[in-house]
């Protein structure tokens, strides 16, 4: 699991792939290219998703977290998808389309906290959001969430279609918001409605239990092989953000379940208990060895207590059963270049170039390729890459150095000079 620099977001290969086992059939039955939709998941303890800037869905932690079954979590989805094939973000103007995601997120973080902070009966919350709205760029906040409140019946309605479609049951969708409901009842009495983006709760489940009914899906119950990787989501979730005391008071020693000891097995490595953490682990792999993500996970809790050799292995097998997994390239290239040995060098370039095409460009992917190209004495490489990286993190002046001493090392109009001079290019803009 891996988090990106100043914004809340979690980038892991567990999660997303669930996700995309959830949202594929969904994005299909909505006539959407599943390939054209992203899905980004924050790191946010509270019960939220939304679409923004297009075709990205943005999903909390708090949501998986807090579901007790997939159908849950897919219903949301499958309401945020009637977003997108609805094009209700359309008349949200040329801003939010062209933002980045970051931007993004910083004008719907406060409409999320507005809407908990209503929700949980948190003033200060929802007062904060309206900081965090006023100070980011986008629409009048009123107008924004009339729109929103505007959409949601419509997206509701075109969630059970897809949900009926795929034969899955409403009854996920219900479950939430009552839960949504029973913590808003008595906050909800002195709340504007003009600060909150969803109809009411009670009205909202009285709508959709009138439709849910119809289904002939909606005693449709979860394939156990998908509920376990639900819950193996939600005990990684807690043994990376929860802590060492709170897996322990989910799951206690005497819980043998598979995600019980997932999560003890995490906690474990994070506090620094790598010989527990690995018999705990040896046992997951040893029990389902076709599960990627435990020899992922043996992988990082070696990598990360400065083990890179005895890394590569479990990492390779990861990889070998997901092979096209960028997350899981990028983490198996990380061990083979801290191996320190020219010959794992040219690896985990290859690794990284495909990582590359299959996760797009960051400062940390062309960081550890200028490692690998320096352990093999390609210096003038590892200079290019070093400008790259220092130009996604808005270092210009070393991105302006290390561009111009590539470019001096480069054949005039080869591939290098060019990508050379455009990093020079960018990073002496105004």
């Amino acid at each position: 699991m891996a988090q990106p620099k100043n914004i809340p977001l979690i980038r892991d290969a567990e999660i997303e792939g669930l996700l995309r086992l959830y949202t594929r059939p969904i994005f299909k039955a909505a006539g959407i290219n599943p390939k054209a939709v992203k899905v980004y998941i924050i790191d946010d303890s509270r019960i939220n998703a939304f679409v923004a800037g297009g075709q990205r869905i943005f999903i909390n932690t708090g949501l998986l977290m807090q579901s007790k079954t997939p159908n849950e979590v897919i219903g949301v989805l499958a309401h945020e998808t009637g977003h997108i094939a609805g094009g209700h973000l359309a008349r949200m103007g040329v801003e939010i389309e062209s933002a980045s995601y970051t931007a993004i997120i910083g004008m719907l973080l406060g409409l999320a906290a507005i809407a908990g902070g209503a929700l949980a009966g948190n003033a200060e919350a929802a007062q904060a959001g309206q900081g965090i709205m006023a100070g980011s760029q986008g629409l009048a906040q009123r107008n924004f969430l009339a729109y929103a409140r505007g959409m949601e019946s419509s997206a509701d309605q075109a969630a059970l279609k897809y949900l009926t479609a795929t034969k899955q049951s409403g009854q996920g969708m219900i479950e939430l918001f009552e839960k949504l409901s029973r913590q808003s009842i008595a906050s909800l009495r002195n709340i504007d409605p003009y600060v909150m983006s969803h109809p009411m709760p009670l009205e909202r489940i009285r709508n959709l239990e009138q439709s849910a009914k119809k289904s002939p899906y909606f005693n449709a119950k979860d394939p156990p092989a998908l509920m376990l990787r639900h819950e193996l989501v939600q005990a990684k979730l807690l043994g990376f953000t929860g802590g060492a005391q709170a897996v322990m008071q989910r799951y206690p020693t005497s819980d043998q379940s598979l995600p019980a000891r997932y999560a003890r097995a995490i906690a474990m490595f994070r506090k620094g208990d790598i010989k527990n953490a690995l018999s705990v682990i040896d046992g997951l792999t040893a029990e389902l060895p076709e599960n990627p993500y435990f020899w992922e996970l043996k992988g990082q809790a070696l990598l990360e207590n400065g083990r890179a050799v005895e890394a590569v292995a479990p990492l390779q097998k990861a990889l070998k059963l997901l092979p096209n997994n960028g997350l899981i390239q990028f983490m198996t290239a990380q061990a083979l270049i801290d191996t320190e040995k020219p010959k794992n060098a040219e690896a985990a370039l290859k690794l990284l170039r495909q990582a590359q095409r299959s996760d797009g460009e960051s400062s940390a992917l062309y960081k550890y390729m200028a490692r690998a190209y320096a352990q093999t004495g390609d210096i003038p490489r590892a200079e290019l890459a070093t400008a790259e990286a220092a130009l996604l993190q808005g270092d210009r002046k070393l991105a302006i150095d290390k561009a111009k001493s590539a470019q001096k090392r480069f054949k005039t109009g080869t591939p290098e000079w060019t990508r050379a001079n455009d990093v020079l290019t960018f990073a002496s803009r105004d």
